[in-house]
């Protein structure tokens, strides 16, 4: 039976992602980041957690015009969703379908270990895969997020779950050389950029919201962080600026644009005192994120 869906921080899910042991064969090496997806559109989205799929493992009260955010871990789900595509119907690891709306948001996510130089074959994949759901959801806001592991030609002492050759990752195996993704990588970089950004609904459809790449630290200390060769916050990859696009593109298409349906799209805020804000979300565990909270009355008059 899968996994239901946990409240996890960045630290657990690159961890998971980067050390799977030997079934990459299967999602489960990145289904926590999947999970921290779901969360994070609850959380910093604003998002009723049984609007998301995964449901995530939190529970809404309402208390006059407050809406209280609570953990709970046994109403977490394990489910995707199966969307209606122009071509063919797709499998989307997260999702947010609103009542009498539809498909919102949806969120890919793939992960690479080695053999980089398979990476053009990715990007063929994704862009056939955003393609499809835009033909069927021409307003869907889709984000496509992409891990890598990042072995380090320096690395004298590699710990893999792949083959090794001499006790070092092979030369295909290489993410970061002297600090610097490798050359495969810097390419991938350059197409997933173009491949970025869709600003209306009417551009290309084989174009994602927003995008972003991720290189996981395998290395001591550091080991389930991002790697420094990782985007940083100003480039069009950041993990962080890609969250940010997708609520911005949401508001504008689905709410700013449509007034007469602001009942139903208008993003939730939660109450400051939540107890998932206070008892987990304000413990440090995740630092990146800014949780959508507030009073109802403040959100009515602005």
């Amino acid at each position: 039976m899968p996994e239901p869906c946990e409240l996890v921080d960045t630290k657990k899910a690159f961890l998971r992602f980067a050390f799977p042991g030997t079934k990459t064969q299967t999602s489960k090496h990145i289904v926590n980041l999947h999970w921290y997806v779901a969360c994070r559109l609850v959380i910093e989205g604003g998002f009723d957690p049984e609007s998301v799929a995964p449901r995530p493992p939190f529970r809404v009260s309402v208390e006059g015009r407050r809406r209280v955010l609570h953990h709970a871990p046994e109403a977490g789900g394990w489910s995707e969703r199966t969307l209606l595509g122009g071509l063919k119907t797709k499998d989307v690891d997260v999702t947010v379908c609103l009542p009498e709306i539809g498909p919102v948001i949806a969120v890919s996510l793939k992960g690479t270990h080695n053999a980089f130089r398979n990476l053009t074959n990715r990007m063929e994949e994704a862009a056939g895969d955003c393609t499809n759901l835009h033909l069927a959801y021409p307003a869907l806001v889709y984000g496509f997020w992409h891990l890598l592991r990042a072995n380090e030609e320096e690395d004298l002492t590699p710990h893999a779950h792949f083959a090794l050759e001499g006790g070092r990752y092979k030369s295909e195996d290489v993410a970061v050389a002297a600090g610097r993704p490798s050359p495969d990588i810097l390419r991938y970089v350059l197409a997933l950029e173009r491949l970025s950004d869709r600003e209306d609904l009417r551009d290309a459809p084989s174009r994602y919201e927003a995008c972003a790449l991720t290189l996981i630290n395998v290395r001591g200390d550091g080991s389930g962080t991002p790697h420094s060769a990782s985007p940083s916050p100003d480039q069009t990859l950041d993990y962080n600026r890609f969250f940010a696009r997708i609520f911005a593109l949401y508001d504008r298409r689905f709410v700013y644009q449509a007034p007469a349906l602001k009942g139903k799209t208008e993003r939730k805020v939660w109450a400051p005192d939540s107890p998932v804000l206070t008892d987990t979300i304000a413990q440090g565990g995740f630092p990146e994120m800014q949780p959508r909270m507030g009073s109802r009355d403040a959100e009515e008059s602005d």
